[in-house]
């Protein structure tokens, strides 16, 4: 009976040191397909460095694959298609295609979507807003290179006066060639770029003088381990100045049987008046590092803010409509899921709708994290199970080696 409580009680503790200690809602979604699921810096960090122990499961209970996204890109393109509302052939003489440009939109430039081709065209354009009295825009324009050696087709970019017509008509001059085949026209519009990085912001963040050292020192706190990939100084005063700062962690090393702390350093930068003093540095995931400036013979800098920022990360995951979705955490014992999805990344459009997690939940905070635990969730009784396991299987093993001698 004794031995059953004991396999027993480490069941439970085994079971203990798998679970996922963060949960969080996704917002629902308005429309079924893909979509981002931007990753605040709370959720990442509570989460490995890599994510690799994020998982998402619907109101069910069935995990959902995603893929993580980092957006690096500093603008996107998207096409948008116009209706082509007329196409006339005049055989050996014109062809014309009427399109319709969307409602309070100014435009100077179309692209065209033009199957393969060998010739060279000459073409005219003129705007209209009923379709019945036309004015001209531009005359005697070419298009050329209409072959490509990879592709099907091609896109050809023509540019004209800006305007504000409700309708374009481009006539193409077709009395020395065939007319070309035009699959589609609309407009490719560049995205202006988001920030690329979101802030994190520390719990605590303390600035010392030490005099004896000519040095500044910055004392950061955050309340969980933070991935941190850009600083930013905003310096005050003085007017001109040029200083090197160190940012650095402690870390407890053995030195003849004794514990001492050290600074290991993690990277050093430069402050200078004639920059924004923004760094990138090597991807960090710190709860608690330091930042040394050292100031020589100078007075300190005033520093209005220093901003710690984390590139922008985000999961993209399939999602529909009314389905209630939790993202969970916090599971050290994961390891990066294989989903087929990851293979068909490409597939996938670049623009998605947002959502994001709220209602985030702690299972345990680093506060109270030890005297709220039982005492067979604490370390020291996972090696005592650990220890008493290994004495139990000796001692069976032990038995087991008697009752064969006498046997024999």
């Amino acid at each position: 009976m004794k031995l059953n409580k004991f396999i027993l009680l480490l069941f439970i503790a085994n079971l203990s040191f798998g679970q996922y200690q963060t949960t969080g809602k996704l917002k629902k979604v308005a429309e079924n397909g893909f979509h981002e699921i931007i990753l605040s810096p709370e959720i990442r960090s509570y989460s490995k460095q890599d994510l690799s122990d994020i998982r998402i499961f619907d109101s069910k209970g069935n995990e959902i694959p995603y893929f993580i996204q980092s957006d690096n890109t500093v603008s996107k393109n998207t096409f948008e298609e116009y209706a082509i509302v007329s196409k006339t052939v005049s055989p050996k003489k014109s062809t014309s295609i009427i399109i319709a440009i969307p409602p309070n939109k100014s435009n100077n430039q179309l692209s065209l979507f033009i199957a393969n081709s060998n010739v060279e065209k000459k073409y005219s354009i003129s705007g209209s807003d009923d379709q019945k009295e036309w004015f001209g825009i531009s005359d005697a324009q070419y298009l050329s290179d209409l072959n490509s050696s990879t592709e099907t087709s091609v896109v050809k970019n023509i540019s004209y006066p800006l305007s504000t017509y409700h309708y374009l008509r481009i006539d193409f001059d077709d009395r020395k060639t065939l007319p070309i085949n035009i699959l589609k026209i609309g407009n490719f519009t560049t995205q202006l770029p988001r920030s690329l990085v979101q802030e994190t912001v520390p719990k605590k963040s303390v600035t010392t003088e030490i005099p004896s050292e000519k040095e500044t020192q910055i004392h950061v706190l955050f309340d969980a381990p933070q991935v941190i990939n850009q600083i930013t100084f905003e310096v005050l005063k003085p007017t001109y100045y040029n200083r090197r700062a160190i940012l650095y962690k402690k870390v407890k090393r053995d030195v003849k049987r004794k514990s001492q702390i050290f600074d290991e350093e993690i990277i050093s930068f430069e402050l200078n008046s004639n920059t924004k003093n923004i760094f990138t540095i090597p991807e960090i995931f710190e709860k608690e590092f330091y930042i040394k400036i050292e100031n020589h013979d100078n007075q300190p800098l005033s520093i209005s803010k220093i901003k710690y920022d984390q590139k922008l990360i985000s999961v993209i995951a399939d999602l529909n409509i009314n389905e209630s979705y939790i993202l969970k955490t916090g599971n050290k014992n994961l390891t990066e899921p294989e989903y087929d999805l990851s293979n068909f990344k490409n597939k996938i459009a670049a623009i998605l709708p947002q959502t994001f997690v709220y209602d985030i939940e702690q299972r345990t905070n680093a506060k109270s994290e030890i005297q709220s635990k039982s005492f067979w969730q604490q370390p020291w009784f996972m090696w005592i199970c650990i220890i008493l396991g290994g004495i139990t299987i000796l001692f069976f093993t032990a038995s087991l080696v008697k009752d064969l001698k006498r046997k024999n």
